[in-house]
């Protein structure tokens, strides 16, 4: 929520409300594991760096380990990952788009810890479908202290394998779970 503040001198700012996991952001792994590492305290080192768009085909809603192995170059090992599925075009506030999104399957979580990713994106609501009611690769990904970007969008206009540097700034709010946050894709390379 934003509400604009005017003063009599001329300036205008505005107050604004909202919670930490909402639009574009990070979960920190304390959003699923008991006393995990905070969202102002995730090293910058973590969350800048090279990375890579990729667009694995889900199998039904999830993306599995051999979805991923499908798309997967060696180059990848170690780096960030951001996952485009579509999904982010079809914004609104359906059914469809808010309970029938793609996410990762537990073994493909486990395929990108085994593959040395610091850090990764999705362009949909959550990492793994909104089936998965137990949140399973939300605590495989967190519990090794992987944090991720929920709700990403235009990762269809960056080019799938190519190298850009990746920025990923979200607001450093002491002991959060996570935080909104401001993600781009630097073509440097």
């Amino acid at each position: 929520k934003i509400e604009v503040m005017s003063s009599p001198d001329g300036h205008v700012a505005e107050k604004y409300a909202s919670i930490t996991h909402s639009g574009t952001h990070v979960d920190a792994p304390l959003h699923f594991i008991k006393n995990g590492t905070t969202v102002d305290r995730i090293p910058l080192e973590t969350m800048i760096g090279n990375g890579f768009v990729i667009r694995p085909e889900p199998e039904g809603v999830e993306i599995t380990v051999k979805s991923l192995q499908k798309v997967w170059k060696d180059y990848y090992d170690g780096n960030i990952i951001l996952i485009n599925t579509g999904w982010d075009v079809k914004r609104s506030f359906s059914r469809e788009f808010q309970e029938d999104f793609p996410g990762l399957s537990e073994d493909a979580a486990n395929f990108i810890i085994e593959h040395g990713v610091k850090f990764m994106g999705i362009d949909t609501l959550g990492i793994e479908p909104y089936s998965h009611k137990d949140f399973t690769v939300h605590k495989i990904l967190l519990g090794k202290d992987i944090p991720f970007i929920e709700d990403m969008c235009n990762l269809q206009s960056l080019q799938e394998g190519k190298k850009y540097l990746i920025v990923a700034l979200p607001l450093k709010i002491g002991d959060g779970s996570g935080s909104m946050a401001r993600v781009v894709a630097l073509d440097i390379y």
